[in-house]
């Protein structure tokens, strides 16, 4: 098992990631700070005097914009293969009194930032529900059906992932190296041969093994797809559920 297209649209433009938007017949793109709320749909946090906020200034008569964000991987490790790039298009309306608050409140539960705290001043909301997604990787470009992008969940352990494989690379390199050789059936010809984790998502790892220049790479699959980092403490080896629970620990 491994994500789908559209759960990995929906992990690359949860908010984790830095997005341009591109507004239709406006100048840029522009820098925009973002969220995915829970049914999928697109909140734009947007300083009042900005160019953003004129592009998004609706013509004579209409109430909305035509919008694409576009939302790069950022690979969370040396070596590590990028998801690729999401672009989603809608139409973004600014919102007001109580519907700009609770869209305040869903952007809080993935991006908490004090500037919330002046929303409705200095700062506006402006939400899109997607009508378009496309995924794009490899040089090829899939179109992803709204409706399955609007049912799929954002990966949980994404915006973790780099500080996992980070204390692996840093820790437990010897014992992870040992661990996955076992696991993949592979024989121990060396450091530079040695196998590594280079990516993390609920439904398992992706490792990379082999000499430099000759790398492989394998999947291994977690018994049931995860729901949060919590649950890594029941799948992996010992090194790091240790680290798993105290990170669990820390944050609750």
């Amino acid at each position: 098992m491994r994500p789908s297209p559209a759960e990995i649209v929906r992990t690359l433009v949860a908010g984790r990631l830095p997005g341009l938007a591109h507004v239709a017949r406006r100048p840029g793109p522009h820098q925009v700070r973002h969220v995915t709320d829970p049914d999928g749909r697109v909140l734009l946090l947007v300083p009042v005097v900005s160019d953003l906020a004129a592009a998004l200034r609706p013509a004579a008569g209409e109430t909305d914009v035509a919008l694409v964000l576009d939302v790069l991987d950022l690979p969370p490790a040396a070596g590590a293969p990028s998801l690729g790039r999401a672009w989603v298009s809608g139409w973004a309306t600014r919102l007001d009194g109580a519907r700009e608050r609770r869209a305040a409140l869903d952007f809080a539960e993935v991006e908490p930032t004090g500037d919330l705290l002046d929303v409705g001043t200095r700062f506006r909301l402006h939400r899109f529900e997607v009508a378009e997604a496309r995924w794009e990787r490899a040089d090829a470009v899939r179109r992803i059906d709204p409706t399955a992008y609007a049912e799929a969940e954002p990966d949980p352990l994404h915006p973790v992932e780099a500080g996992l494989l980070a204390d692996l690379a840093e820790h437990h390199a010897a014992e992870m190296a040992a661990y996955l050789r076992r696991q993949l059936g592979l024989a121990d010809t060396g450091p530079d041969t040695a196998p590594r984790v280079v990516r993390i998502d609920r439904y398992g790892l992706l490792v990379a093994h082999g000499r430099p220049g000759a790398r492989r790479r394998a999947r291994l699959t977690f018994p049931r797809p995860l729901t949060g980092e919590a649950e890594l403490a029941r799948v992996l080896p010992p090194m790091l559920c240790r680290h798993a629970a105290a990170r669990h620990a820390d944050h609750a």
